[in-house]
Parts: structure tokens; C-alpha cells; sequence
């Protein structure tokens, strides 16, 4: 689950971490009103789950209240188009009023989880302020890690060893240490799966802010976090996606036209490559999980075809908790109340397999029966072309 920058700078400040001085606002009287609170010029930023939003005017400067409220009526409402948002771009529905800050060097944070290792691993570059894949691709030398034992936390000999591999003057070591081991251990207490600081500046006299903050957290570990689910906003959130979540369904929407439903994240990832391979574009992932019902499989099929751009389906399942006549039948089920108009390829193995396939040949739909994933996958584009 993604949050704003105002929300990942309140949980990073609640461990420790510095942050410039903010106040989200939902209206141009109330941009005002902080500015004039905060004193002096302000930063304000738009809120949505995207970067580069400096490049889209969704990062206004302000030296008075008055331009303040200027600035935020612009702002407020406008249709904000990013490299990671898309053509589609997002609606500006909050704005973070923040003070500048005077700024020495911008620096990068973040933590990710190192798969490989099984361990957080905390990345520093002394070249933040830009996208840290271009640092990875251009001057992979500059960024710094070192991996966190989640019991004992990031070690202070592991942060001093970052804070002077950054080139940080000695005066400012110890509170750039201080601020690592604070984010180390944001990033484990709310069960992130990112948190991110870019740019990690420091300032003329030695302090250091987090300028801008990013967390994502772990979906799987929200049941242990009823306060940080309050933090999603479902306007930055696809409707389809919205309302798959609401029947337990994992749903990404994407760009292509033909459609999958498949129980297991590991076989719709690749039959969302054997399509590509087929020569077609999947238009979502969609994992229904192992133990799906009837309901959910009707309630999947009507999330999927509400795509428009939906023009062939794959069903690819394979049946071992989830039995091949119970998908089946939701899938009758939902083509019947849908009155689907597209054609659909199953390709199912497993429990109840030949049951399965005869509920659907027997139905009376256009269903396309397949029996490898090179068959169904070569049909599904074929018919989608």
C-alpha cells in the first residue's frame, strides 16, 4: 500500500527522523492560513502517489501568503501528469505546505528488503535529488550499502561508516547516523516494503532533513496495523483495483487486451509472459488465490471484463485447493449473468479436471477449450487480434 509524502514524514519524524516544518491543506484558504502560520517562504507540494511531480507544476514555490493561496488555487483540482502517472495523469486533491529549507547537498536514503540475503539492506548515495535507478545505471560506485539485522537494528558503526562514505563533514556525521538508525527502524516497525529519502539534504549549518519521504508498506503485514490502513487513499487507487480488494482479490490493471484470471501469483506471472510471447499485451494480473469461491470467481470475471479494453480472455488455472468444477461453474455463472460478448480461453489441469472441462463445453457459451499453456495462450491472442 502506497502513502503520501505528508503521511511517510509523520511516521518518519514519530521515530526520529528530521522533517522540514508542514501542514497538509484540502482548500486554497487553508494553503493560506499555513503559510502564514509557518512563516517566511514556503514549498508547496502536491499530494499524489507519483514522482516527478516538480516537472509537472505540482511543486510551487511561495514567498508570502498571498502567493501561497495563488499558487494552491492552481494547484488544487488540477489534473497533474507525471512520467509515472501516465497520459491519465492524477487529480491534486491535497497540497503539503512546507518551509524551505537552505540547502548544502542533497543526498539519498532508502531501505528495500534484499531477497537474496533475507535481510533489509539500507542503500546511501551522495548523489541524491535524482532518480536513484540513474545513479544505479550511470555511477553504480555511488551508491552504499549495508544490510540490517532486523533484532539489532542498524549498528552505529554501520551509519557512521554511510554518514563518511557520503563524504559528510565530520560535524554533521552524527546526526545523519542518527537519522539512518531512526529510518532502520521506521522501516521495520510499520512493515514497509519501501521507505525512501530523496533528497536527504544537508543544510549550511550541519543539520539534515528528510525533504522528501516515500514508504510503501507490506499489504501482508497490514492486519497488524489497523491505524496505517487509514492512511490509503482510494483516489490514487485504480477503481478496478479498489474493488477487487474489496473480495480478497489480487488485481493489477495494465495496458494490453487480453484478459487473465489465474489462481497462484506464480502462474499468472507467467502467463502474463507466455501472452507476450504469443505476440499479445495481458491487460491485468489477476490471481484469484488458491482457495477462491464461486462468489469470488464471479466477482473476478465481472472486475476483469469491466476493462474496456478487454477484447479475449485466459482462464488459466491449475486445480489443486481451488478444484477445476468449481471454477467452472463461477465461470458459467458469471458469463451467463454478464452476457459476455468476448471470447474465452480455459486452460485448466489439476482436481476434477475433465468434470470441469465438460461443465463448460456442455454450457452452450463460446468458451475455447486448451490443454498446454502454449495452446491457450497462442488462441487468447489470436482471438484478441
Amino acid at each position: 500500500m502506497k502513502i503520501h509524502e505528508y503521511q511517510a514524514k509523520a511516521i518518519l519524524a514519530q521515530y526520529g527522523v528530521p522533517t522540514p516544518r508542514g501542514e497538509v491543506v484540502y482548500t486554497v484558504e487553508a494553503a493560506e492560513a499555513a503559510a502564514r502560520k509557518i512563516g517566511g517562504p514556503v514549498v508547496l507540494k502536491a499530494q499524489i502517489h507519483a514522482g516527478g511531480r516538480g516537472k509537472g507544476g505540482g511543486v510551487r514555490l511561495a514567498d508570502t501568503p498571498a502567493e501561497a493561496a495563488e499558487a494552491a488555487k492552481v494547484m488544487l483540482g488540477m489534473r497533474l501528469v507525471t512520467h509515472q502517472t501516465g497520459p491519465e495523469g492524477r487529480i491534486v486533491h491535497r497540497i503539503l505546505v512546507e518551509e524551505t529549507l537552505p540547502i548544502e547537498r542533497e543526498l539519498y536514503l532508502g531501505i528495500v528488503l534484499d531477497r537474496a540475503a533475507g535481510m533489509p539492506v539500507l542503500m546511501a548515495s551522495a548523489a541524491g535529488g535524482v532518480d536513484i535507478e540513474e545513479v544505479a545505471a550511470k555511477t553504480p560506485e555511488l551508491i552504499l550499502r549495508e544490510h540490517i539485522d532486523v533484532g539489532l537494528g542498524l549498528a552505529p558503526f554501520q551509519a557512521r561508516k554511510l554518514a563518511y562514505g557520503m563524504g559528510l563533514p565530520p560535524a554533521a556525521v552524527n546526526a545523519a547516523a542518527a537519522a539512518m538508525t531512526a529510518l532502520a527502524k521506521a522501516y521495520v516497525a510499520v512493515d514497509a516494503s519501501l521507505a525512501e529519502i530523496n533528497p536527504f539534504v544537508l543544510t549550511p549549518d550541519g543539520r539534515v532533513y528528510a525533504l522528501d519521504a516515500k514508504i510503501n508498506l507490506d499489504d501482508n503485514a497490514l492486519y497488524r496495523h489497523k491505524d496505517l490502513m487509514e492512511l490509503r487513499d482510494l483516489h490514487e487507487e485504480d477503481p478496478l483495483e479498489v474493488e477487487a480488494s474489496r473480495f480478497g482479490l489480487s488485481y493489477i490493471k495494465l495496458d494490453g487486451n487480453v484478459g487473465c484470471m489465474v489462481n497462484g501469483a506464480g502462474l499468472a506471472m507467467a502467463t502474463m509472459d507466455i501472452i507476450q510471447h504469443a505476440g499479445g499485451n495481458p491487460a491485468n494480473f489477476l490471481d484469484v488465490g488458491g482457495g477462491a469461491s464461486t462468489e469470488q470467481i464471479q466477482n473476478a470475471f465481472r472486475i476483469l471484463l469491466s476493462d474496456k479494453n478487454v477484447r479475449a480472455v485466459l482462464i488459466n488455472i491449475f486445480g489443486g485447493i481451488l478444484r477445476c468444477d468449481i471454477l467452472a461453474t463461477g465461470v458459467v455463472a458469471a458469463a451467463r449473468q454478464l452476457d459476455v460478448k468476448v471470447p474465452i480461453v480455459v486452460r485448466m489441469e489439476g482436481t476434477n479436471v475433465e468434470l470441469g472441462r465438460r461443465i463448460l463445453t456442455e454450457s452452450g457459451l463460446n468458451f475455447k477449450v486448451a490443454h498446454t499453456m502454449k495452446e491457450a495462450a497462442e488462441k487468447v491472442v489470436r482471438l484478441a487480434q
